[in-house]
């Protein structure tokens, strides 16, 4: 069975029910490969003999004091090269990505994204093939949005 696709924009809302984030406004960028979120205070720490993150998230733009402290399974580490051309070592972790009437695991880098508009960017490797994007259109995606 072939799925339809789920038509977004260029700025989107989404959730991540398993960090208890809801709402945040993301930016879609078919450009980055991977997916980022800014987080604060990222601590490695073992559950149960395996390797965790646990982090802050600000996840209200506008009020930075909001914070919801988070932690996830640690996927991996890897090297990725920023918007600005440098080369930084990420955790990565795998969350439940959820966005109009869809929701599926993604991978995701956590880092300093404070001097970016948007605290989470959604990459390729995170749309996957669940979505088609119209870079002209912005927040399309409301909770019942319908595939093309």
């Amino acid at each position: 069975m072939i799925r339809s696709k789920l038509l977004i924009g260029a700025l989107e809302i989404c959730n991540l029910p398993e960090l208890g984030i809801s709402d945040l406004k993301i930016r879609i960028d078919t450009g980055a490969q991977t997916s980022s979120l800014h987080v604060d205070n990222i601590k490695s720490v073992k559950r149960k003999g395996k390797p965790w993150v646990t982090f802050d998230i600000h996840p209200n733009l506008y009020n930075v004091d909001e914070t919801v402290k988070a932690e996830a399974p640690l996927k991996d580490v890897r090297w990725v090269k920023s918007s600005n051309g440098t080369r930084q070592q990420r955790y990565v972790i795998e969350t439940l990505f959820q966005i109009g009437n869809r929701e599926w695991p993604i991978q995701i880098t956590l880092t300093d994204r404070s001097d970016m508009t948007y605290l989470m960017l959604l990459g390729r490797e995170g749309m996957k093939d669940h979505v088609l994007v119209d870079p002209h259109e912005t927040f399309i995606c409301g909770p019942e949005s319908e595939p093309v």
